[in-house]
Order: C-alpha cells, then structure tokens, then sequence
C-alpha cells in the first residue's frame, strides 16, 4: 500500500510515493571530479610509477654488472727481483691465482685476494728460472680466477 505525504522543504511539487522515493531522497547525488582532474591525477600516478620502476631497473643493472678490473700500476726492476704494484679498479673482489713471466706459469698456487679498490705488491725473484737478466724486457702477467690476464713488460738490466 503506497502513501502519499508532502516532504518539508521541498514543496508542493514534490511530493513521494513509498518506502522507495524516501530511500532514494537519503541517498546523495554528487557529482564526480571533472575529466581533467582526473587526468592530471592518472599522469601524477603514472610519472611516480615510471621513476619508481625506474630507480628499481638501474639499482638491479648494477647487481648484475659488477666487474673485475685490475690496473698495474708499476712494475719495475728494484736490483734484486721484479716489483709488480697493481690495484683492483672494479667492482667486484678479484682474486689473483698466479703469476706468469714470458707465458710461464712462474708462481703458481697464489690466492690473494684484491678487494674493490685495494692495491697489492708481488715479487718475482730471478732464481725461479723465470725472469731472464742481462738486458731482456720480460713480460710480466697477473692471471685470476675468472681467467683474466693482466701484462706489464719489465726491462730486467
């Protein structure tokens, strides 16, 4: 059964029929935000999402591009034996397994370990028939784990 009664406020125009009309008067009609609201709001989130993802890619690039790089800095002839001075200039720790001298495995069995940015010194004497004396330039090599080699050529007097 439908009853009829005047709202206050509203007038005499309006009038409602029904549990329904009530519900729908309680129910507040509000309008939306404008479409270019909304688009400056969607490019916001975007552009943060962009430099979140962003930031995330270059810090895992750096995880998986850490390299070994050694740099001799000098090599000489001190009198006695041949000085090796080199420093790890990588990213990551390499670890120096032997010494070569003309493509010779000279000393062999090393483990030294370079840490990122450490510098070392090694010494090749020439009773270890691999440095040849009197006026020879020798080829000094460091070789590491990974298989890399590092030469440095030295004139033994």
């Amino acid at each position: 059964m439908l009853i009829g009664f005047p709202l206050e406020g509203l007038g005499r125009k309006h009038i409602y029929w029904g549990a329904y009309s009530l519900l729908s008067m309680m129910v507040r009609r509000k309008a939306g935000i404008s479409p270019v609201v909304a688009t400056v709001i969607l490019v916001a989130v975007a552009i943060v999402i962009a430099i979140a993802v962003a930031f995330w890619a270059s810090g895992l690039v750096g995880v998986f591009t850490r390299f070994e790089k050694i740099e001799i800095q000098s090599a000489y002839w001190d009198g006695s034996q041949v000085v090796v001075i080199a420093k790890n200039s990588g990213s990551s720790p390499a670890v120096v397994d032997m010494i070569l001298v003309n493509g010779v495995p000279c000393e062999t069995g090393l483990a030294d370990q370079l840490s990122v940015g450490q510098v070392f010194q090694w010494s090749v004497t020439p009773g270890t028939n691999c440095v040849q004396t009197g006026g020879v330039t020798n080829e000094i090599a460091l070789h590491t784990t990974s298989g890399k080699t590092y030469p440095v050529a030295v004139l033994v007097p």
